[in-house]
């Protein structure tokens, strides 16, 4: 299926990701009542901070996010892909690291388990991550920087 003006864009694969994303955060909550926030899995995981969730499943659960990617990535016989140099990784993976602690939560805990149960404060964060992001883009496209070479 291919989508006008997105000639790469994938929208089964997507709802496919979209359908297990919903399914893995309904199952982590009815079957352990937590929710699938990864950075607050990560900062227990890491001893940041402290949850009910025992450390081992946090790390269960922080190493199963690059396993499964990884098997996706076997299973298609591997994907062509483009990273940012590792100074931009690095940089934006400690902006995004103190925004998610400043915001007690980051997309997966805010914009899918939280939108989906009306957290007003959950709204609040996923509006402001997605007014940042696109504004982000919108100056960096205005500056004419490139992150991806």
């Amino acid at each position: 299926m291919m989508l006008p003006g997105f000639p790469d864009a994938a929208p089964l694969a997507g709802l496919a990701g979209g359908i297990l994303i919903g399914l893995a955060a309904a199952l982590m909550l009815l079957g352990i009542g937590r929710i699938a926030g990864v950075s607050g899995i990560a900062a227990r995981a890491t001893g940041i901070a402290d949850s009910s969730l025992p450390r081992i499943s946090a790390w269960a659960f922080v190493i199963g996010l690059p396993l499964g990617a990884l098997v996706v990535l076997l299973a298609n016989g591997g994907l062509p892909a483009n990273f940012a140099s590792p100074l931009y990784l690095a940089v934006a993976g400690l902006i995004v690291g103190i925004g998610t602690r400043l915001g007690s939560g980051c997309t997966s805990g805010h914009g899918v388990c939280g939108m989906s149960r009306f957290s007003q404060r959950s709204i609040v964060a996923t509006l402001t991550f997605m007014v940042t992001g696109s504004a982000t883009v919108a100056v960096m496209n205005a500056m004419g920087l490139e992150v991806l070479p």
